[in-house]
């Protein structure tokens, strides 16, 4: 077997595997295949998926999980709905496979730490899906809070809102995991981003307090509406809302500090600051963003993971503190 040592070694002769062939799934597929790497298989139980993903990526499909693990390949990337992730994983783990899984990381505590386990035993690299950590706005934000120029941070604001029958308008919303409780969906682990994103600028929670609601609206099982309070260690206080009812697509962030507030707005595509001692405006803007753009930015971060470049962003250990305060948030 050749020895991978560098990127391009493993986009030239490692073997992927993508567990579930959905919308996301498609994503990585189709960007493994943009950056260049080479051998692609694919296993989903539904047998549509996976012809059209052999068709349209040259992927090599399996007809079975057992099937495609024993190929052995060196990373596996998990995209499958929340409830089987941890069984998928670990079963590809035991197979010696370095991990990349969807977000959130599970849909319960149930496993998780088996397989940090089993991963940590075998020197696995890992990471878990945070594609909004990838986004030049928010990269910029956390570039501008560790420079200081907001001062101290007191408060932060994190939204989120999108019509759930808008969100895959080509499939019926009441039959995706969105909508679905056996398979771990409903609006506080589907949109754990928020959470997410929200660690890596204030980082560990200490505190969390919510309200979740399943209002009716929807004809779905799960909630559909949360709102929450947080406080990190670091000593920032922030807000958390999220809905699958919002009419109008709303992702957006504010950061109050001692110096200046922050607003980004993932819509719009804008990042804006106000300096409070000079009075001034500072705004950037990306206005032609292409939305896969951070997808692919991810994708391209795992592959350096995996030759050893970089140091992951968000390994096991730190998606399960983001897991469980998101299921701390679900409690009543």
């Amino acid at each position: 077997m050749t020895t991978l040592r560098s990127m391009d070694d493993w986009k030239a002769h490692a073997s992927f595997l993508v567990l579930g062939a959905g919308s996301i799934g498609k994503r990585h597929m189709a960007n493994l295949r943009a950056l260049g790497v080479e051998h692609i298989g694919v296993y989903d139980p539904q047998a549509g998926r996976m012809a059209e993903a052999e068709s349209r990526w040259g992927v090599r499909a399996f007809p079975s999980l057992e099937a495609a693990l024993e190929t052995r390949p060196q990373a596996v990337l998990v995209c499958s709905p929340p409830v089987y992730h941890i069984a998928q994983a670990l079963a590809a783990a035991e197979t010696g496979a370095h991990l990349f899984l969807e977000k959130p990381l599970a849909a319960s505590l149930d496993g998780v730490d088996d397989l940090i386990a089993a991963v940590e035993a075998r020197g696995l690299r890992t990471l878990v899906g945070c594609n909004f950590r990838f986004h030049p706005g928010m990269q910029r934000l956390k570039a501008l809070l560790a420079e200081g120029a907001l001062g101290e941070v007191i408060f932060a604001r994190a939204e989120f809102g999108q019509y759930l029958p808008d969100w895959h308008p080509w499939e019926d919303y009441r039959r995706g995991y969105s909508a679905r409780r056996d398979l771990g969906g409903g609006i506080v682990l589907d949109r754990i981003h928020e959470l997410d994103y929200l660690v890596w600028l204030f980082g560990p929670v200490e505190q969390v307090q919510g309200l979740v609601l399943h209002t009716g609206t929807l004809e779905i099982e799960t909630e559909d509406l949360a709102e929450g309070w947080l406080r990190f260690h670091s000593g920032v206080t922030a807000s958390l809302h999220t809905d699958y009812l919002n009419r109008r697509y709303t992702c957006r962030a504010e950061v109050l500090g001692t110096k200046g507030t922050a607003w980004w707005d993932f819509g719009e595509h804008t990042l804006r600051l106000y300096r409070a001692e000079s009075g001034e405006m500072l705004s950037w803007s990306w206005p032609r963003y292409d939305v896969n753009a951070m997808y692919v930015a991810e994708m391209a971060h795992f592959l350096r993971v995996l030759a050893g470049e970089e140091k992951s962003i968000k390994d096991l250990t730190q998606a399960r503190h983001i897991l469980e305060a998101a299921l701390r948030l679900k409690m009543p």
